[in-house]
């Protein structure tokens, strides 16, 4: 893949998990990179992690911290022409227990958050003339999850959102595409995942995961490179006749399911 030179990138949720993973691989690729998170702990082992960064504090469910966070990416970057939105958040509870404040946080980060950041990120990215968005939604945001209908409405409108601003941003070559991972066992919300199966099932993590990697025709669990790599597509020079695309990043899971001898 080839990364334009001198890409001045924006990573949401760049503190952990995916956004660190896919900040890493801008800034070895040669990208200058900014990281927004909310957290300050998580942000200053970041930094720690990847010299040169910089690392921006901001709750992206808040439009005035997400103004002043990217007017300061753009500043101290010299620019703007990528976007990585990779805040997101999860809770897991039947119908009856969901709280309104355990709708309104899962909608308001994982969505709300994502349009905030790209409506402010918007004219510095058309603006650069090599304008690159990728969103992270989710399988959730392509079927339906028992225990999952906030988190499920979230990633299907982030798919929706996708496809509206990729018509929207076009100009100048502007591209926004999604990837839609399955879950992985290894970021922090794949570990609460994995937690919840685990004390519901009374079963060991293994087991859990084992199982999980059945549930595709690849037969593995996803890793944070799997998403990082296709991330990296949609930024790098060979993806840009594509826009509003929403890739599934799921060893095949929605194909079905692959049965022994088959083929």
């Amino acid at each position: 893949m080839t990364i334009a030179a001198g890409r001045k990138a924006l990573v949401t949720g760049g503190a952990s998990g995916f956004g660190l993973d896919i900040a890493s691989r801008l800034s070895r690729a040669g990208a200058a990179v900014a990281l927004i998170d909310i957290s300050e702990e998580s942000l200053r082992a970041a930094s720690e992690a990847l010299p040169g960064s910089i690392p921006l504090r901001a709750d992206v469910r808040v439009g005035s911290e997400v103004k002043a966070a990217v007017a300061e990416a753009v500043e101290r970057l010299g620019g703007l022409d990528t976007l990585v939105v990779s805040a997101g958040v999860i809770h897991i509870k039947p119908v009856e227990d969901v709280g309104e404040d355990d709708w309104d946080l899962t909608i308001d980060v994982n969505l709300k958050g994502a349009f905030l950041i790209a409506q402010e990120a918007a004219p510095e990215l058309v603006r650069s003339g090599r304008g690159r968005v990728v969103t992270i939604s989710s399988d959730a945001g392509r079927r339906g999850f028992a225990w999952l209908q906030a988190y499920c409405a979230s990633k299907f409108g982030l798919i929706g959102l996708t496809e509206s601003l990729a018509v929207e941003l076009s100009a100048a070559g502007t591209t926004v595409n999604c990837v839609c991972p399955v879950g992985c066992p290894t970021t922090a919300m794949g570990q609460e995942v994995l937690d919840w199966k685990v004390r519901r099932a009374g079963v060991q993590p293994e087991e859990i995961m084992a199982a999980t990697a059945r549930t595709n025709p690849l037969g593995r669990n996803a890793s944070e490179k799997d998403v990082s790599d296709a991330v990296l597509f949609f930024i790098s020079e060979e993806a840009s006749f594509l826009t509003g695309v929403a890739l599934d990043v799921d060893g095949g899971a929605h194909l079905g399911f692959a049965f022994p001898g088959a083929g």
